[in-house]
């Protein structure tokens, strides 16, 4: 890789300044349509649920800050280490996230971003004493999963 920025390490950028401005639609046309997400809260989300997903979360959150740490990025793909503080809304618990974060490209946009952090390290903060305590089992976790899905179901029914 170049010294040079390349512009999809821009793009990476560009997402997470508007995660932390909480604009939901910049970030949406970040990603190609038919693109794919996936993280351990989201693991399917496919074309526009994609964008649906980051709006509806910009939209709940009354505040969040954003730290990127590490991008690097090329033609086809593309890396992202960052972290993010915020009140969770379910719970009002105060959220410290640690993110890796791996990206496909296609013609200047985002086709496939993947999403890893430690989902029992995120209950025990998001979720307090259940969290603690099932937040390493599947239960749990499936439970988190579902509870998320239905809640993007009703934002993109309006």
């Amino acid at each position: 890789m170049s010294d040079a920025i390349h512009d999809n390490d821009r793009l990476i950028r560009r997402l997470y300044a508007a995660l932390a401005r909480r604009d939901g639609g910049a970030m949406a046309a970040c990603y190609a349509p038919g693109a794919s997400f996936s993280d351990p809260v989201f693991p399917v989300l496919a074309g526009t649920e994609v964008g649906d997903m980051w709006r509806m979360l910009c939209a709940r959150s009354t505040r969040i800050r954003v730290e990127v740490i590490d991008v690097e990025a090329d033609e086809v793909s593309g890396c992202a280490d960052w972290q993010a503080w915020y009140p969770f809304t379910g719970t009002g618990r105060e959220v410290h996230n640690v993110i890796h974060s791996e990206f496909r490209f296609h013609e200047g946009r985002i086709v496939t971003h993947v999403d890893e952090f430690d989902l029992w390290r995120w209950s025990r903060q998001a979720l307090g004493m259940p969290g603690w305590l099932l937040g390493w089992t599947p239960l749990l976790q499936r439970r988190v999963r579902t509870m998320a899905a239905a809640q993007l179901t009703r934002f993109r029914a309006g």
